[in-house]
């Protein structure tokens, strides 16, 4: 089992009385488990419009996560990818509904337009004010008869929702919640399918590929597309949004569907508000998990345009879980750094042989990438080949600004640049590294007596000697060998590096948190490193 479920016929009702035990009071439900699933507000009194909505379970937050003040007033939860029943439906309209009469907002899938249109039907034979609207704002096929509704049925949650609160009536809410869909426009992108519990997962995407125009409940794209990033995911999302994107002020709401990091959510959103419909973008909701698709390695764009008063009613308060705010796009003032921080660069100066000497190295790094995360995957977090690579990539483009024909000021230059640009302990080790060698060198001292000198300055302060399992054992033994030429000083290099594969422990670095079995037979990602550059150089 790769689930942290129990058993699946129970799941959905365990994470109901798990969001309402954490929701601080503000929630309960309905009685009449299993087969009704309706989660309420705790405070509510029938004196205004109530809003109803509600869907298949999987797309958490959504639906009881929007239950609250400002927001939905109860959810009808279904099975996974399931409408919930007429019945379920049905109590909930005639629980939270009085004279002011109640909304249902309906996202456009048949089961839940049969469900909650039969529910209607029959509250409102029993004397209640009941309307409904059909949320289709997915524009993955813009020639479809009935779109899906997807994440923008949020954005009518909460302009209605907030009406609602503020004691519009039940026309007013129905006519506002048509304007919402109407002006709605959303489109998803996912590297993966979602594994739906008790089932088999659909492995349909290719690595490279991303299907695009997808729904939320697992069901295929319009189209796989080629995906080189999150910048050409963002572009392929936006061709399709702005087809018919009105040139006017608008929200934007980024929502995860579930399986992305937040990481990845937070690029996406920089490249969207950076791409051609950026510049439309007043508001902004999220990015965060919000209309989910269980565990599904993608993410939806959904626009919305603004009319007057909307920007209010986005920004209104809310009491529940789900809604992460809305706030306003707008560049940030940049601070100034603080006084002694700003760097003192030595003035740069071209020596063509070091710059290719330098270039040479970098490349080897940045060529070495995935190899080096590989082996430190096996005893460390996957990052060394990209923290090495990043700090090449910064170096290789800083290059023309460094004091290239003064070896002494190019050791504490580099120090400087990785102290920069290089994270983790490894960029503080090698910024140590490069100033102590320069100023080694300033005091005379000779190239390998330098960098020596910067070794043991290094390894002082880290705490690392031979036999760690750290870069030090292929540094150590190739720095001594380097007066013999650098064949010598590779062959040690190399050496020391596979010695690290032979050890069980490690007394420094990360590999000092990961079990013995995990390490043996795997060699230092750091030390691989000393040896491939050295290697590159005897080469």
């Amino acid at each position: 089992m790769k689930q942290f479920i129990n058993a699946k016929e129970n799941m959905v009702t365990e994470a109901i009385d798990g969001a309402i035990a954490s929701s601080g009071g503000a929630l309960t439900r309905l009685d009449g488990y299993p087969h009704l699933r309706v989660v309420v507000r705790a405070d509510w009194d029938k004196t205004k419009v109530a809003l109803v909505s509600g869907g298949g379970s999987g797309h958490e937050p959504a639906h009881a996560g929007f239950v609250g003040a400002g927001m939905l007033t109860a959810a009808g939860c279904g099975d996974v990818f399931a409408s919930p029943s007429v019945a379920a439906v049905l109590a909930g309209i005639l629980a939270v509904t009085g004279p002011a009469g109640c909304l249902l907002i309906v996202k456009n899938y048949t089961g839940d337009r049969l469900n909650f249109g039969l529910a209607a039907e029959r509250a409102r034979a029993f004397g209640y004010k009941v309307s409904m609207v059909i949320v289709d704002d997915d524009v993955a096929l813009p020639d479809l008869p009935q779109a899906r509704g997807l994440a923008g049925t949020l954005f009518v949650h909460k302009i209605v929702g907030a009406m609602a609160e503020n004691g519009a009536t039940l026309a007013a809410c129905t006519s506002a919640a048509q304007r919402v869909v109407n002006g709605c426009r959303s489109i998803g992108m996912s590297l993966d399918t979602c594994t739906v519990p008790g089932s088999v997962k659909e492995d349909r995407i290719p690595e490279d590929m991303a299907e695009l125009g997808l729904g939320i409940h697992g069901e295929a794209g319009v189209q796989q597309v080629s995906c080189l990033g999150a910048q050409d995911a963002v572009a392929k999302v936006v061709d399709k949004l702005s087809v018919t994107l009105p040139n006017t002020p608008h929200v934007v709401l980024v929502n995860n569907f579930g399986g992305t990091s937040v990481l990845e959510m937070s690029i996406l959103t920089h490249d969207l508000l950076s791409s051609p419909i950026g510049e439309q973008v007043q508001l902004i909701v999220g990015p965060a998990s919000m209309m989910t698709a269980l565990d599904m390695h993608g993410f939806s764009i959904s626009m919305m345009e603004l009319a007057e008063g909307d920007a209010a009613l986005l920004a209104q308060p809310v009491s529940c879980a789900g809604w992460p705010g809305c706030h306003r796009v707008q560049a940030p003032a940049l601070l100034p750094l603080p006084d002694g921080l700003s760097p003192i660069r030595s003035p740069a100066s071209a020596h063509p042989p070091t710059k290719a000497f330098l270039t040479g190295c970098c490349e080897i790094l940045i060529a070495s990438e995935n190899d080096l995360n590989a082996l430190d995957a096996k005893s460390g977090d996957g990052d060394t080949g990209s923290t090495l690579a990043g700090a090449a990539r910064a170096l290789i483009e800083a290059m023309d600004t460094l004091p290239l024909a003064d070896h002494t000021q190019l050791y504490r230059a580099i120090g400087l640049e990785l102290s920069q640009t290089m994270g983790g302990s490894s960029g503080v080790l090698l910024a140590i590294f490069f100033a102590a060698a320069g100023d080694a060198s300033s005091s005379g001292l000779p190239m390998r007596e330098a960098l020596q000198a910067g070794l043991d300055r290094m390894r002082q302060i880290g705490g690392a000697n031979p036999g760690d399992r750290t870069m030090v054992d292929a540094l150590v033994p190739a720095l001594d060998a380097l007066s013999d030429g650098l064949r010598h000083a590779a062959s040690a290099a190399r050496a020391g590096a596979d010695y690290t594969a032979t050890l069980s422990t490690a007394k420094a670095g990360r590999s000092a948190y990961v079990n013995a079995e995990q390490l043996i037979g795997h060699v230092d990602p750091g030390a691989e490193a000393v040896a491939r550059l050295f290697e590159h150089l005897a080469s």
